[in-house]
């Protein structure tokens, strides 16, 4: 079962340690999903921390073509790195893991596309594909006996596209490790 933080003072935190560990500015998509991600941190409650970090001037907002970006202000850093260690390390490490993840597959401009597609068979071939600015870098297809089957694999890869991607790369390279962190993140990190 996953643990989930529950205490606004540490979701506040685990913000603010997520956006001081950026090293950029992100825009409010990036950051809910960063945020949210591993399920640390429920939706409704990001928000309502995310905005009264904005209203005490802990996040600050910034403009670039037109688009908003936050980052933490030096009053936010300051309570961020007095406070991190009220955190379990286990959830700040794997947060900080896959919000690096993340980060890395959304500044490269990735895009994820996938489609189910009816055989003649009766069976279902989902057809996935990751490419960013040089074009199509993964490409991968799976035959299904279901329609439902295929469905919510479709469903998975545009929900989490940079973790299948992670997970087949690591697959293939015979990097089992990335695969048993994901494990054990589904484990309770105060074990």
């Amino acid at each position: 079962m996953s643990y989930m933080l529950r205490d606004k003072t540490e979701i506040k935190i685990f913000i603010l340690y997520l956006l001081m560990n950026a090293e950029a500015p992100v825009d409010f998509v990036t950051l809910h999903d960063m945020v949210v991600q591993d399920d640390v941190v429920g939706q409704f409650d990001f928000m309502d921390s995310f905005f009264e970090l904005a209203e005490t001037e802990a996040v600050e907002k910034s403009e670039q073509d037109g688009k908003e970006f936050f980052s933490v202000t030096p009053k936010g850093r300051e309570a961020a790195s007095m406070l991190e260690n009220d955190l379990s390390k286990a959830v700040r490490e794997r947060a900080l893991r896959s919000a690096k993840r993340y980060l890395q597959f959304r500044l490269r401009g990735a895009k994820a596309q996938s489609r189910v597609v009816p055989l003649e068979n009766g069976k279902y071939r989902l057809d996935c594909e990751c490419s960013d600015r040089d074009g199509v870098y993964m490409t991968t297809s799976v035959v299904l006996d279901t329609k439902r089957q295929a469905e919510l694999m479709k469903y998975n890869f545009d929900d989490k596209a940079e973790l299948v991607y992670r997970g087949l790369m690591s697959l293939l390279s015979g990097d089992v490790n990335y695969l048993a962190d994901s494990w054990s993140a589904s484990e309770d990190p105060r074990d």
